[in-house]
């Protein structure tokens, strides 16, 4: 029967009926191949597709042969990230108590007094990240001089996430009659040369496609432009909406934007990135597990061993730089036989990569024009002239909502030419009326003297008289006598000596501050004179020092004189003199 299969390949019956109760009905092949050579203690290094079984290629044999008697760490597994350390943990925890093991996972971001409180107990097996295991092993909380079993599940994923130096320090710690085995999806040259260093002769199992990725994914790439993606991504969602989907970003900022932007859309969607909680981290798991959320958008941490029941469709959003990437990616989907699609949204300067990938997984991938082709290029064309057209017919009293295409961008230059062309018109009118109102004002300034010769000429004689008399009058006020100017400014002359002396009296200063400005004076003049006596002093009193110093000891300094005549200038060092009485 199907269900005794497993029991072909050596597992226990009571696993077997578990197996198929489960629906495993018969191994894959890298389970076909790998659990023999497990279950008899060589050291493996496994390749195998995504989404083929590697998991319980391991674990299965690792089960078998654990003694649950011995209270000690007998199996440990590497992961690179805690996704998938949460992953293998649950997979691991659904059989383990069939064989009464204990498991435990210990990973970044939980409480680490709380692992340290579990390791107290029976655990048979680890399921650890490097970082966090590396704690455990520097408090001593793990130990493993005991070790059966070392797994390093995606072993290029975390040399290529730089955890080369963690995992030789982790293999160190473990004694070397370990059975090590490796599994992964791609088996870069790193990897093995590392399996040269720290491993038995392995068995190398490597099962072969005619394609590197899955037949049951349908692989398609959709031609558009950095600003169309998010339109693109949008129409393939709706136009072939998914039971679940994950969306990959090449950053965790992309990440964050994109599911903003989404969110805003409508879309049941949220993230999963490094810079999330551990706590988060987790929810935002459970949530799209339990098909709460319909999209996840995600970076790379989510492309490695993550198996969530459901996922119809992966997105790359932002295109892996490398094949590995694009493999582990799109292997999200089509597991364990069911189908998948995979879409990825490339832009002109993808090019590279896509052309790398498609010499990676060996096939050339299926190409759609999508919003960023010519329709995208148009579109954005004729969403440009369109604000370009509005802001013009803002000018215009009828205004627009832009043209489409060339046409509507041709039609909208000459609106604007022919807005400019009135407006210098009408400048030019109004300049044209306000010289003719100047012309007719100085018309009428000139005019003005002939009308009045033209109303004397009309008017009688005695009118005339009279008009010249009333100007003789108002010139002989007007005109002043020098004597009465006189006496005029004699009239005004206290008053403006009395303000004359009134300001020299405010501007001048008093007697008081001229005695403190001279106080101010002598008092700088004295600090002056005192800082140079002072600076005299510290000179002469340097070069004494200097003297005594050089004449100290056994010598002495005294001036040097001539018999019966006054004192020399200048110093000679002589014999101290002692005198004993």
């Amino acid at each position: 029967m199907k269900k005794n299969e497993f029991q072909a390949l050596g597992i226990s019956q009571e696993l077997a009926e578990a197996l198929h109760k489960h629906g495993y009905n018969e191994p894959t092949p890298i389970q076909r191949e790998a659990i023999p050579s497990v279950l008899g203690g060589h050291d493996v290094i496994a390749q195998a597709q995504t989404g083929t079984g590697k998991t319980l290629a391991f674990v299965l044999p690792i089960l078998e042969s654990i003694d649950p008697n011995r209270s000690h760490v007998q199996a440990l597994i590497v992961t690179p990230t805690r996704e998938l350390a949460i992953q293998i943990t649950e997979e691991v925890a659904r059989w383990a108590p069939l064989k009464g093991i204990r498991v435990l996972s210990a990973y970044g971001g939980q409480d680490v007094e709380r692992q340290i409180r579990k390791l107290e107990g029976a655990i048979h097996i680890i399921v650890a990240t490097p970082g966090r295991l590396l704690d455990h092993l520097r408090r001593e909380t793990v130990q493993l001089f005991k070790l059966s079993t070392l797994v390093l599940d995606e072993a290029d994923q975390m040399l290529h996430m730089g955890f080369l130096p963690e995992v030789v320090e982790i293999i160190s710690a473990t004694p070397t009659r370990r059975q090590t085995l490796l599994f992964s999806a791609t088996m870069p040259e790193r990897v093995r040369q590392l399996a040269k260093e720290y491993m038995k002769p392995p068995v190398e199992i490597e099962v072969k496609a005619k394609r590197v990725t899955l037949d049951e994914i349908e692989q398609i790439v959709v031609q558009t432009t950095d600003r169309g993606k998010l339109d693109a991504l949008c129409k393939a969602m709706e136009e072939d909406p998914p039971f679940l989907g994950m969306i990959f970003c090449r950053t965790k900022l992309r990440a964050t934007k994109l599911r903003d932007e989404l969110d805003e859309r409508g879309y049941a969607v949220d993230e999963l990135h490094g810079d999330l909680t551990q706590a988060k981290r987790e929810q935002v798991m459970k949530r799209f597990r339990d098909a709460k959320i319909q999209f996840l958008v995600a970076t790379d941490i989510a492309a490695r061993g993550l198996d969530v029941e459901g996922i119809t469709h992966v997105y790359n959003y932002d295109i892996p730089h490398d094949a590995e990437s694009y493999i582990h990616r799109i292997g999200r989907t089509g597991r364990a036989g069911m189908t998948g699609k995979a879409i990825t949204f490339t832009a002109p300067r993808d090019a590279f990569y896509l052309e790398a990938i498609e010499k990676g997984i060996k096939m050339q991938l299926v190409k759609r024009p999508g919003r960023g082709g010519a329709e995208a290029r148009t579109d954005e064309r004729s969403e440009r002239g369109g604000r370009q057209g509005g802001r013009r017919g803002e000018a215009r009293t009828a205004g627009g909502r832009g043209a489409r295409g060339a046409a509507g961008r041709g039609a909208a230059a000459r609106a604007d030419a022919d807005v400019q062309r009135h407006q210098r018109h009408a400048a030019a009118r109004a300049r044209s009326a306000g010289a003719q109102r100047r012309a007719a004002g100085a018309t009428a300034r000139h005019a003005e003297p002939d009308a009045a010769q033209r109303a004397d000429a009309a008017a009688p004689e005695h009118a005339v008289k009279a008009r010249c008399r009333g100007a003789a009058r108002r010139a002989a006020r007007a005109t002043v006598p020098p004597h009465a100017a006189d006496a005029e400014r004699q009239r005004q002359a206290p008053a403006a000596a009395a303000r004359a002396a009134r300001r020299d009296a405010v501007t001048a200063p008093s007697a008081g501050a001229a005695a403190r400005a001279g106080r101010r004076a002598r008092s700088a003049d004295g600090r002056r004179s005192q800082r140079r006596s002072r600076s005299a002093r510290r000179q002469r009193g340097s070069a004494w020092a200097f003297r005594r110093r050089w004449c100290s000891g056994a010598r002495r300094c005294r001036p040097r004189t001539q018999a019966g005549g006054p004192r020399r200038s200048g110093w000679r060092p002589e014999a101290r003199q002692i005198s004993v009485t």
